[in-house]
């Protein structure tokens, strides 16, 4: 049965995976590998992986390991996926583009379940990572990532899940654009940075989750990378009312928790704000 026509579950066992990648593509792999399984192994049906999880740049200079989605990199990760027997989210990897300079940040949703394990959706990543905050980091993603130009919701499960990457979090109209097109998931696939997660990760996806109503599932890189690459960890999935369901620990793992609808049909019912939105807005 395919994620286009199988019958939307009322109840989904979702997890976010930590990871801490570097360069080291192999180790990152055998790392996807033991804790998709193990969330698998632990009840989960849909399991997703941070941004950059089978390569982080730590090295200024790296160049990153950009294929097609039909390359070997995605290959092993749907491997992974129907070994699991699971959707999978791969976070992001660096997709090849036709700018030979840069690459696309590309988040892949996988059906494990299906023959094949096929590639059911992808998204690329809208919002570049440009900052330069004083006394901490500076960043610049689009010196090396050609942005994407559409937004995508894709069936996980049959339930209409709105697909984004880390920066997008900060632009909220992307989510009520999802929303509005179906969404009941949100993704949010992260290397979010030490420095601004302490005070901005988990404010900003309790807002997302209670002014679209949605479940928001929120894999990130977690620790020291190598080179000044630092991400804040803190994993988690939050429910259409803000309340944080799970959190990862420090260091790779990963949390799980139940995504109920029959909740969710009844916060938006007796607090309808996505019907009350005001039409010249």
């Amino acid at each position: 049965m395919t994620a286009e026509n199988r019958q939307a579950p009322n109840v989904l066992t979702a997890a976010v995976v930590q990871l801490t990648s570097t360069e080291d593509i192999a180790a990152n792999l055998a790392t996807i590998e033991g804790l998709t399984r193990d969330a698998a192994r632990a009840g989960a049906s849909f399991v997703a992986l941070p941004e950059n999880a089978v390569w982080m740049r730590t090295n200024a200079g790296a160049r990153a390991p950009a294929e097609p989605l039909d390359g070997p990199l995605v290959g092993r990760v749907r491997a992974i996926a129907a070994v699991a027997g699971v959707q999978l989210l791969l976070g992001s990897y660096p997709e090849l583009s036709s700018d030979l300079a840069r690459y696309y940040n590309t988040s892949v949703l996988i059906d494990g379940t299906a023959t094949g394990a096929p590639v059911v959706a992808t998204y690329r990543k809208l919002h570049l990572f440009d900052i330069d905050i004083a006394g901490s980091e500076s960043q610049r993603e689009s010196d090396t990532i050609v942005p994407g130009a559409e937004p995508v919701v894709a069936m996980v499960a049959g339930i209409p899940t709105g697909l984004s990457i880390c920066y997008d979090l900060r632009f909220p109209r992307l989510y009520q654009r999802l929303v509005d097109d179906g969404a009941r998931i949100l993704t949010v696939p992260s290397a979010f940075t030490e420095f601004t997660g302490k005070d901005h990760w988990a404010v900003l996806l309790r807002a997302r989750a209670i002014e679209t109503q949605t479940f928001v599932v929120a894999p990130n890189q977690s620790g020291y990378h190598g080179g000044q690459r630092r991400s804040y960890g803190k994993s988690m999935i939050v429910d259409p009312w803000g309340v944080v369901l799970c959190t990862a620990g420090d260091g790779p793992g990963f949390a799980v928790a139940r995504l109920d609808f029959g909740r969710q049909d009844a916060i938006r019912a007796s607090l309808p704000c996505l019907q009350h939105r005001h039409p010249n807005i």
